[in-house]
């Protein structure tokens, strides 16, 4: 029998974010001060310390930052997934993100390859942004 994997727990401000995965939208925070973007979800920007953020759509692009290969699993949940890639991908609005890469074959992965997110159901309603080769 195999253990369920670990689930996000939304909070009131990462909520909107995971509002949008489950419709399959990637949301970043940008500052209405400075205009940077920000992931993951905060009260303060980054750079400038403003607390004037909007949530804006990002194109769910960006290139393979760095990565590592997972050959035993981080959870009981993902034993019968290694190996697998964990990821860092910096997205084309500037932000980096961990999370998977997938439909890659592990010979194929390398740094800076351009990507673009898939979003993965772990559960009704609840979906994870993982990233994929862009052709």
């Amino acid at each position: 029998m195999s253990r369920p994997p670990p689930l996000p727990h939304p909070t009131p401000l990462s909520r909107p974010f995971w509002e949008a995965t489950a419709r399959r939208e990637l949301l970043l925070q940008r500052c209405d001060a400075c205009e940077t973007h920000l992931f993951y979800p905060r009260h303060n920007c980054t750079e400038c310390g403003s607390r004037s953020l909007s949530w804006v759509r990002s194109e769910g692009k960006g290139s393979l930052f760095t990565y590592t290969i997972a050959r035993r699993p981080t959870h009981p949940a993902f034993a019968d997934r290694v190996p697998y890639v964990i990821a860092v991908v910096e997205l084309a609005e500037g932000p980096r993100m961990t999370t998977n890469l997938i439909d890659c074959s592990l010979d194929a992965v390398s740094v800076g390859m351009p990507v673009e997110v898939a979003f993965g159901e772990l559960q009704e309603g609840l979906r994870l942004p993982f990233f994929r080769p862009r052709a």
